[in-house]
Order: C-alpha cells, then structure tokens, then sequence
C-alpha cells in the first residue's frame, strides 16, 4: 500500500535526525541539544514525553476495565491494539526519561533506595510496574503465533492470569495517573493560579479517561485509513458517547474549582495565560464534549476524526502548560524548546509508530472485519484456552 509505505518513509526520516541527534546528547550532555536551564529544568520531554506519553496511554487500562471487569463484550475487538497502544506509549515515556535524566544510567536507583514520602517516587515505581503488566498482557498476542511446547504453556499461564493482571494494572494506572498531578501539589507559588489547584490529582485522572477514550478512537482511525480495514464505527460511537460524559465531568471540575476558589476573574483579565487557558480548556474538553453529545458526530468518521483528535491535542497541551507554559510568569524564563528536543521527541513518538505497524502487520492485533472471506453461516470456533467463540 502506496500511503503506509510513504508514511513509514517519513517515520524512518525522523527517527534518522533522532539518531543523530542522540549520539549528541549521550556523549556531549544535556546542554549541548536543550534549552533547559537551572530555572527551567523540566522541558518538552517531560511535558510531552513523560506527562502526555503516560496520559496518552490511559487507552490500555480503559479498555481493559470495561471488557474484563465491566463485561462489556463488544468492546472486546478493541483491547488488544489499546494495550498495545499503551505499552508503546510507556516504552516512549521510559525513552523519553533516558534523554531528559542528566545521568540515565542511574535510572535503576529508585528501585533501591525508597522516598517514602515522594509523589514522584510512587510514580516512578506504578509506571516501571504498569510497563510490565502491559508487556505480559500483551505477550499471549506473540506467544500465540508459536506452536512450541514453551511457549504454548506460557501463553496459558499469561491467559489465566489475564484478570489478576487488568486488576493490578487498573490499580497502578489509577496511582500514577492521579499521582502526576500530585507533583504539582507543591509549587503553589510556581504554577499559575489558573492551572494549580488542589484537586490537580483528581483533574489529572479524570482527562486521563477522557484521553484515553479519543486515543483509542484516533488509533482505530489512522489504522483503517492506513491499512484500509474495516472500520468498527458502532465501537467508536459507544467511546465517543462515553467520552462525551467525561469529559463534560472536566470541565465541570475545572470551572466549578475555578469558581470555589474565587480565581474566575482570572479567566478574563486579557492575559495570555488566560488566553492559553481558555483555549486549553475550549479543545480539550468543551468542544469535543459537545461534538461527541451529538448522534450525527458520532456516526460521521470526520466528525470522530476531528473531536478525538482535538481532545488528544488539547490534553497534551494541558500537560505541556501545566509542566511548564504556566511557571513562566513566576519564574520570568521564557523556555522555547531547541530544534533538537523536537527532533527527539518526534523521533521517539516515529519509533514508537513504526513497532505498532511491525506487531500489526506480523501478529494477530486486530480481529478479521465481521464475515470476511468466510460463509456468514459457517459455525464460530471456540477459542481452546479462554472457550470464547471466535468469528461471525
């Protein structure tokens, strides 16, 4: 297909200049490839990276409550590319993490030596914890493909343990989520007024659903447009319908903790902060909320297209503000990413791309469309270890 080897091409393009410019960073230090300094040293790969690769993830534990803990079946298709999705996406925070650390190969040190009282070491423990709940649920979609006895017995026994699994991986996804905001909770004369607040913790987790919910539906999209597959639009409205509910919650939060603590006349002073916020809060939450409300929006692929892909915008944006667009004023340095954070972050984000494609294309991540080349009467098989019946 003429569109996925064209979009591979520029993918291996930007991982190329990533290249380069890594070989920069290890061996000649952060301040050779950032514009970060002691005042501002948390960056785009942080922002970006780490607070919005984690938050971009959330798909996989969504998905995977709603099929194994709700029983809502006909998501099931779905599951698989989800936690594939977020496995990936924490595979880019731990990379993201290897660049912006001033000594990476010290990363191993929180395993060991225990702050007790630190968000950020909770958050370091649940995120290395959730990356291996999703290698190992994700790992029968591999073992699958071989008939050796080795491998046949490890994929029954990653088969078994599949809820315990979803159960572990919803706890530390709802620790590490909320416990991002938690980081914030200390710098109440860093961060502007508009963006620090008490419930950061609760406002984090809850847009971590609602972005969950449109990465999901954005995955589905590009790959069928990609791979020229069956479009499961029924799914996609059920998370459209969903995420309409969740995100409208968001917003509701934010204005209502706006009004509570007296900090609406902040929203209209001119600013560009309130300015950024307004927007922020406009493409994140207000707009995609109202767009998948409507029964039309949600049966149209453009109208899915456009309100995911604004929500997942403007969640990124959300975290790249509150990390760091929002201390500007306090602390009077005006930090533009160098050319070469952008080349890393997008080449992290193209590698990421490209082993998706690799899984798609050589494992069975997605399920055939309903009743393709096959008789529609033919009967289902069922599957020999979870006994669910497979096929039209």
């Amino acid at each position: 297909m003429i569109r996925l080897k064209f979009v591979k091409a520029i993918l291996w393009f930007f991982v190329g200049i990533a290249a380069t410019v890594t070989v920069f960073r290890f061996l000649k230090g952060l301040g050779t490839v950032t514009a970060l300094t002691d005042t501002t040293p948390w960056g785009l790969w942080i922002g970006f990276d780490v607070l919005g690769g984690v938050a971009l993830a959330a798909g996989g534990f969504v998905m995977a409550a709603s099929v194994y803990i709700f029983h809502l079946e006909k998501y099931r298709p779905i599951v698989r590319p989800a936690v594939l999705t977020a496995f990936l996406g924490y595979a880019a925070v731990v990379g993201g993490l290897m660049f912006d650390i001033g000594i990476p190969w010290n990363i191993w040190r929180p395993m060991f030596f225990w702050q007790h009282h630190s968000a950020l070491f909770e958050v370091a423990w649940c995120v290395m914890l959730y990356f291996t709940v999703l290698g190992l649920e994700f790992a029968p979609v591999v073992l699958e493909r071989f008939r050796a006895p080795l491998f046949q017995t490890l994929y029954k026994i990653l088969k078994a343990l599949t809820l315990p699994l979803v159960i572990f991986g919803i706890i530390l996804s709802t620790l590490h989520q909320s416990s991002l905001g938690t980081l914030f909770l200390i710098m109440p004369y860093r961060v502007h007024p508009l963006w620090y607040s008490s419930i950061l913790p609760i406002l984090f987790f809850v847009s971590a659903i609602g972005l969950g919910l449109s990465m999901v539906m954005v995955e589905s999209l590009v790959s069928s447009w990609l791979y020229k597959k069956h479009l499961e639009k029924d799914l996609l409205s059920g998370l459209a319908k969903a995420a309409a509910y969740v995100l409208g919650i968001y917003a509701l939060l934010k204005l209502g903790d706006l009004a509570f603590s007296g900090k609406l006349p902040l929203l209209f002073n001119g600013s560009w902060e309130s300015n950024l916020f307004l927007f922020e809060l406009l493409i994140s939450a207000i707009l995609p909320a109202t767009l998948f409300g409507s029964p039309k929006v949600r049966q149209s692929t453009a109208g899915l297209a456009t309100a995911a892909g604004l929500a997942v915008f403007g969640f990124v944006l959300n975290r790249i503000d509150v990390s760091g667009l929002a201390t500007i004023s306090t602390t009077g340095s005006a930090y533009f990413p160098s050319w070469s954070e952008f080349a890393i972050s997008i080449g992290i984000v193209s590698a990421a791309a490209l082993v998706f494609f690799f899984f798609v294309e050589n494992f069975v991540v997605y399920e055939a469309p309903r009743g393709a080349g096959e008789d529609q009467y033919k009967l289902p098989t069922a599957d020999p270890i979870s006994g669910a019946r497979l096929g039209w």
